[in-house]
């Protein structure tokens, strides 16, 4: 599989998903009142689209009818690591400023894995760049709000 391009929605849509974590963050320090709920949506959304990414690892081993365990582990790595992150903020009073943190680097290294598993995915011209600066956009921003988080 090579592809000339990377298809215009892709990129749109790409760059149109770090805009959620962007209003995150400008109501947390817009408002001090909204830092809490704005922190708190913006790690759920960093955690879905950790999930989704995982979910990508996934259907690309399936799509190589890989047989080996590794790649499926990896790729239900990020839903554990994003719901062990936001659990103890969200139910026992844990730090949301430690989860967003960690939450942010871990979305800042994922493409690391794309290299391993995302053969389908390097084929695709311009893929890796939109992959590094969307999770470090995204990555960069969960990293801000934790930052700035109140507790």
């Amino acid at each position: 599989m090579n592809h000339d391009h990377l298809p215009r929605p892709p990129l749109i849509l790409g760059v149109a998903g770090v805009m959620p974590p962007l209003l995150c963050v400008t109501l947390a320090l817009v408002d001090p009142a909204l830092t809490l709920p704005a922190t708190i949506g913006g790690g759920l959304y960093g955690a879905l689209i950790l999930s989704f990414l995982g979910g990508m690892w996934w259907m690309e081993a399936l799509l190589r009818r890989d047989a080996r365990g590794w790649p499926y582990l990896v790729a239900v790595l990020p839903s554990l690591i994003g719901w062990a992150l936001l659990l103890p903020p969200l139910l026992a009073g844990g730090s949301i400023r430690v989860a967003l943190i960690l939450l942010g680097l871990v979305i800042m290294i994922t493409p690391f894995a794309d290299l391993r598993i995302g053969e389908a995915m390097r084929a695709v011209a311009g893929w890796a760049r939109l992959r590094w600066a969307l999770s470090l956009g995204l990555g960069g921003l969960t990293l801000v709000l934790g930052l700035i988080a109140s507790r």
